[in-house]
């Protein structure tokens, strides 16, 4: 089911990711006690204070447009944002920008989480140092509060809601995912095993879940492999900006296009080409310079003692508006909204 909504402007000269813009872009309880007494009162938002987004790496197009999300939303603010973060999808890429936060006296954090429990060590450091800590696009175990891109059960289901469409309902398919421990990945891989339990499902199979690392060329090899490996293989779904875009490379330049559906989770700006050639019918996104607008304006009202991250608490978002925190399996979370889904007739009206 396509979801019409009407996507906020992208940050402008954000669609592409140059090297210039990757260049410039619990223990807590004393902490935690002090920021719920600040939140019983009235609060503005603090200006002057410095917060460090720590993505997965700094290389992924898809960061950089959320994290220059980030930087609109504390520039409207007053605050100054830090970009930090590895190359590699690994924890231990993330652990020396948390460090570097704690000890430089940041106000507040924002991650996406390469790992859920890996980096709950420094996060739990940082949160007793009375640091605010929002994770947004992928969770960790450790935290205030999670800025979640949409929701976790209709990213998984709508995914697989697309490919069996487009499949017919029958035959085999697999999965192209990110890193094997990408809490985000492995959320909405659950929901899409449950949505196949369903009868209109049952001539599909899911052969095997293949991990690219969010790396181009590891997703290449990915693909091919899997297209060895299976002769029959009909579909592949891919719920990550880099995996999609590299097996729609691959696929647009194989004997392969136009026999094996591809859809996931995409760039409009790196998916238009391949959609405009037939190599992929429909895929989804959300706006990610939207996600990490939001996940700016959540930190500072962390840090400023507006929210502590409790659920019921609501806050403005600047130009997105007012949000509530909702009560979820892994803790308090906010939605940003539903995915949207793109095609032919409207992928060239986005720019990020």
């Amino acid at each position: 089911m396509k979801h019409r909504i009407a996507f906020r402007a992208a940050a402008a000269g954000s669609a592409v990711a140059s090297a210039a813009m990757i260049a410039s872009l619990v223990a807590g309880g004393a902490a935690s006690a002090s920021r719920s007494v600040a939140a019983s009162k009235s609060h503005a938002l603090k200006s002057g204070q410095t917060m460090y987004f720590i993505p997965k790496d700094t290389l992924n197009p898809y960061e950089v447009i959320a994290d220059a999300g980030g930087k609109t939303a504390l520039t409207a603010i007053g605050d100054t944002q830090v970009v930090s973060s590895g190359t590699a999808d690994t924890a231990a890429a993330q652990e020396p920008s948390i460090q570097t936060a704690i000890e430089t006296g940041a106000a507040g954090i924002v991650i996406a989480g390469n790992d859920p429990q890996a980096l709950c060590p420094e996060l739990q450091q940082a949160m007793a140092k009375g640091i605010a800590v929002v994770t947004f696009d992928s969770d960790t175990n450790c935290r205030d509060l999670f800025i979640n891109q949409a929701n976790t059960a209709q990213i998984g289901e709508s995914e697989v809601q697309i490919l069996g469409k487009e499949m017919h309902y029958t035959g085999q398919f697999a999965i192209l995912s990110a890193e094997s421990t990408a809490t985000n990945q492995n959320a909405w891989i659950k929901y899409m095993k449950i949505e196949l339990r369903k009868p209109l499902y049952k001539h599909m199979q899911l052969v095997k879940i293949y991990y690219g690392n969010d790396n181009a060329a590891d997703s290449l090899q990915d693909t091919e492999s899997m297209l060895q490996a299976y002769p029959n293989l009909k579909g592949i779904i891919s719920p990550t900006t880099v995996g999609i875009s590299s097996a729609a490379q691959y696929l647009a330049h194989s004997k392969y296009k136009g026999k094996v559906v591809l859809t996931g989770l995409g760039l409009p700006s790196q998916m238009k080409a391949y959609v405009d050639d037939g190599t992929v019918t429909e895929f989804e996104l959300w706006n990610p310079s939207d996600l990490g607008y939001l996940a700016g304006y959540a930190v500072a009202a962390i840090a400023s003692g507006e929210i502590t991250g409790k659920a019921g608490q609501s806050f403005t978002a600047g130009k997105l508006g007012k949000y509530t925190i909702i009560n979820a399996a892994g803790g308090p979370q906010i939605v940003l909204g539903k995915p949207f889904v793109f095609d032919k007739a409207n992928v060239g009206q986005f720019n990020f």
